[in-house]
Parts: structure tokens; C-alpha cells; sequence
């Protein structure tokens, strides 16, 4: 069972102090807003009547909420009351949340197009930081100013801009510093770690991924077998879900890694599932690797800034992941990758470039390679500064809070976007609530979530399966100002993401949702 901890750090980077709030027993409750006052939602659940929610589910939660409150546990206020709990509110203001009148697809007829749309797709783009316009124009005008001198000038020295930042990756991944480089691109790193960490032989050859991996993952994996000389027919193990089923269960996995593990020569899988949204065990997929004799590796676009994740004590050899998704960084943003300590000294990069050499002696130009150890030694060139700047900006957001604590919001989030789907979408709904149905109308829409139950195995996204053709749901959703994604046949992605959601954004996605879905029954 779970409860709704939050965690703010408060003061500098040097002198931070960690102020915990804990939601079933809280001290300090916010206020109302004075501008739009609630008054009938704060005295039924005072700081003395917090401790009723230790333990309990977000589904419980909602349920105690709205009781508490005298209202159903549909209502808006259920939402409002969690947003006024919720001590992370404020990250919200650090984000640009576009209008709905902004969205191409809106239809301001339907929808007032001065208020902010209801933005849950964080798992394909995440939103702009408020201070990315600010920095961006920063460098620009060092450039303009100051030319050349801009590569080592400045709060953010062209040269080595990004090392500045990646103590903050770092802590997001639960990585030491010296483990993380910020490089590239996701699928440009993932070939760079492949090319160092698969060394098939004719006894142990294999790659184990996930049959229905990212294109992009499953593409680079095929290249590597292929440019050693194997074939993908026979080198790809490929994990499926059982019949009848949408995702891999944990067992299933060891189980293979128990029968052929002796000839897997690397795991690579997802650190979350992209379509599914399943989180899946990374440190017992890892240990179980290792006891086989695999090299461990994960994709973690959709987990970093998702999910907790603490790749250094779970031993994790290698991984690589973008940042334009949770993380924020814009589209096409700075990838990361990861080595861990403790290959610092054995794995070497295959490809080497200019800047995999150590900064002290970079500029001697001896073209004699002094090769920075472990993930340093994996760059190639200097990066981008245009994409350092958004990256920075959505880096020091994260470093007010931390990932304990968006994950507590996230798990409750989630919690009640799935207690509000199987409320109104349930397939069971129907059979409940109509006793005598009448057989003229049309059947209610049902929805099914394909991603696990257990919020410990996902991360804030839930993938929606639903009853009817989604295209013509999707469209309905966008003219409302609603942005998520739609993957065909009939899936859904949506995903509050708990840096800049709110539960009421959750609650105004199901409203939308009920007329979307009227509106394209209606044709």
C-alpha cells in the first residue's frame, strides 16, 4: 500500500535543508487561495485528521477525500483539496503551459481558448522551463559580444558547459557524477556503449530485448549483431507476454535469463516501456544478468525523471537515455549516457574523439589520446550550448525538490487518473449501475488500462485501450485542448506528470474525455 510522502528542499545549493512532509500526518496545511477561496474544503480535514490517510491507496484516498469533504468522489473538489495539499504546486510556475487557443487543433468554440490547455503527453515532450528563453538569449548575446572568447567565458563556458550540469543528471538517476555524460543523442550513445560493451562470441552472442522495443532500440540492436558478423534471426532474443496478456511479467524474464542467459552477451531492455508504460524491475533484471554472466544495459527515455532509479547501487553497467521527455530539454534535447565506476578502468570506447581526452592536456594537440576513464572517455565532441541551456533550465527545477518526492506525487497522480477512468469506463460499469438496460441505446464506450495495476511497476503514464475507434476520439480530445498521444489501433497514452500536473488538470481530462467521446459517437 502506499502514502502520499513529499519531500521540498529548501535554501542554496550548498546549504539546503530537507523540510519532510508527510500527507497522512501534516503540520503546516497552505491556505486557500484568498482570491478563490474554498472555504467548505479545509475544515472537514484539518492537520488533525491527516494521520486517516497513512497506508492507504490513491484509490482509497480519493475515496476518504471525498467523504471527508461531503461530496462524490467525482467531484471537482476531491481535486482541488489535493492540489491545495500538495506542497510541489509550485514547480507548476516554473513551466510554460500553452493556452488552448495556441493548439492548432483546438476548436474555440468548444473550449475557452485563454485558459491553459490540459497538457499530458510529458512522456513525448516535456514543457519549456521558464528560464530557457532567458538563457538561450544569454549566450547568444556572449556570442555576439564576446565572440571566441565565449568557450571559456561566462556562467556556462561553452568548452565545458555540460559538465557543469551533470551532478544534477546525476542525482536523477541515482548515478555518481563520474558515471554520467551529457552527448549526443539517445540512439548515437546507445551505439557507442554497444560498441564497447557487446563482444559476442560463437558461445555467448545473444541481445535479450523486448519484442515490441522502440523502433529505434530494436534497429540499433539489429545494426550491432549484423556489424559482428551474426544474425539477427538467431542473436535476438526477443521477450513477448504470455498469451492474452499486455505485458511481460517479471518472472518470465528471470526465467529466460535462467534457461539462456549463457548465451546472452548483453541484456538491453527498457527502463519503462514506451507503449505499455510498464516500469520494469531493473535491479532484479540486473542481478539476475549478472549471475548468468550478462552485461546489463537499459533505454531509460521514458524512466529518467519518470521514476526513481539508482543505477550506481543496483550495479547497472551501462545505460542511455534522452531528456526531452520527462526531463524537459526540447525537442532533439542533450542525450545522457551511463558507465558505471565500476568499468571505469576496463571498458574503453571503441570510437574516440578529441573530447574523450583529458581536459588538462586536450590542448597540447600532441595527437597522443590521454583518455578520460569510464563514460568521460566515451565523447567525442564539444556539444551544442543551445541545447545546454534548456537542459540547465529543467535541471534546476528538478534540484528543488527531488525524485523521492515527484515520484510520491506521481504515484497518486496516476493513482487517481485510474480511479476516474475505472469509474466512468469500467467494463463492468454498466452491468452495476443498469439493472434494466435499454436495448435502443448505443453501449457505453469501455476503457481498459493496458498498463500494470501496481505502481511500482509504472511510472506516471497510463496506456488506454479502448472499446471504440480511437482516431475520432483523439481528434475530439485535441479540439478541446487536450494534448496527449494516440497510438493505432487503439491506444491512448496519457501521462500527468507531476513537475507541472495538477489533479485538477486529471479531473478536467476526464471531463474532456466524456464530451470527446459523446462527440464522436454522435458521428
Amino acid at each position: 500500500m502506499w502514502s502520499f510522502h513529499v519531500f521540498v528542499l529548501f535554501g542554496t545549493q550548498k546549504h539546503r535543508t530537507l523540510n519532510y512532509y508527510n500527507f497522512h500526518n501534516h503540520t503546516n496545511l497552505p491556505k486557500p487561495d484568498s482570491e478563490n477561496p474554498s472555504p467548505d474544503l479545509t475544515p472537514p480535514l484539518g492537520p488533525s485528521a491527516m494521520h486517516r490517510f497513512a497506508g492507504l491507496s490513491p484509490g482509497a484516498v480519493v475515496e476518504e477525500v471525498a467523504a471527508s469533504l461531503g461530496c462524490g468522489v467525482t467531484a471537482a473538489a476531491v481535486a482541488e483539496f489535493l492540489d491545495e495539499q500538495d506542497e510541489l504546486r509550485c514547480l507548476r510556475g516554473q513551466f510554460l503551459l500553452p493556452k488552448v487557443a495556441d493548439l492548432p487543433p483546438s476548436d474555440l468554440s468548444l473550449v475557452d481558448g485563454e485558459e491553459d490547455c490540459v497538457y499530458m503527453v510529458g512522456n513525448s515532450l516535456g514543457l519549456q522551463p521558464r528560464n530557457t528563453q532567458r538563457y538561450l538569449q544569454e549566450e547568444l548575446d556572449k556570442w555576439a559580444k564576446t565572440g571566441v572568447h565565449g568557450h571559456t567565458e561566462g556562467s556556462r563556458p561553452w568548452a565545458w558547459a555540460e559538465n557543469n550540469i551533470e551532478e544534477l543528471m546525476a542525482n536523477i538517476v541515482g548515478a555518481e557524477e563520474e558515471e554520467v555524460a551529457l552527448m549526443n543523442g539517445l540512439t548515437v550513445n546507445l551505439h557507442l556503449l554497444m560498441l564497447s560493451f557487446y563482444q559476442p562470441t560463437t558461445e555467448r552472442h545473444k541481445i535479450l530485448l523486448e519484442d515490441k522495443a522502440f523502433p529505434s532500440d530494436h534497429y540499433a540492436a539489429e545494426s550491432q549483431v549484423v556489424l559482428r558478423g551474426f544474425d539477427p534471426q538467431q542473436s535476438l532474443l526477443l521477450l513477448k507476454p504470455r498469451q492474452g496478456e499486455d505485458t511481460l511479467r517479471t518472472e518470465d524474464i528471470l526465467s529466460v535469463l535462467e534457461e539462456e542467459g549463457d548465451s546472452v552477451a548483453v541484456v538491453m531492455l527498457s527502463g519503462v516501456q514506451y507503449y505499455t508504460g510498464q516500469l520494469f524491475d531493473i535491479p532484479a533484471i540486473t542481478a539476475a544478468g549478472h549471475r548468468k554472466g550478462c552485461l546489463v544495459g537499459f533505454d531509460l527515455a521514458h524512466a529518467a525523471g519518470n521514476v526513481e532509479l539508482r543505477l550506481h547501487d543496483w550495479g547497472v553497467d551501462f545505460a542511455c537515455w534522452c531528456s526531452y521527455k520527462y526531463i524537459n530539454s526540447g525537442a532533439g534535447g542533450l542525450a545522457a549516457a551511463f558507465i558505471h565506476q565500476k568499468h571505469k578502468h576496463s571498458i574503453k570506447p571503441a570510437l574516440m574523439g578529441w573530447w574523450g581526452h583529458r581536459l588538462e592536456t586536450r590542448f597540447s594537440m600532441s595527437n597522443e589520446m590521454d583518455l578520460q576513464p569510464g563514460v568521460n572517455g566515451f565523447r567525442l565532441s564539444n556539444q551544442p550550448i543551445l541545447l545546454v541551456c534548456p537542459l540547465q533550465a529543467s535541471l534546476e527545477v528538478f534540484n528543488m525538490t527531488n525524485m523521492q518526492a515527484l515520484r510520491s506525487k506521481s504515484v497518486l497522480l496516476t493513482g487517481y487518473l485510474e480511479y476516474l477512468i475505472q469509474h466512468y469506463y469500467s467494463p463492468d460499469r454498466d452491468q452495476d449501475q443498469d439493472q434494466d438496460p435499454d436495448p435502443d441505446r448505443p453501449p457505453r464506450p469501455h476503457v481498459r488500462i493496458l498498463t500494470p495495476r501496481d505502481p511500482k511497476q509504472r511510472g506516471c503514464q497510463l496506456s488506454l485501450c479502448f472499446s471504440v475507434p480511437i482516431k475520432r476520439v483523439f481528434q475530439e480530445l485535441e479540439r478541446r485542448g487536450v494534448a496527449c498521444d494516440m497510438r493505432e489501433p487503439s491506444v491512448l497514452r496519457v501521462a500527468p506528470v507531476p513537475l507541472y500536473n495538477s489533479f485538477t488538470d486529471v479531473h478536467r481530462f476526464i471531463q474532456r474525455l466524456e464530451a470527446a467521446l459523446s462527440a464522436a459517437a454522435d458521428q
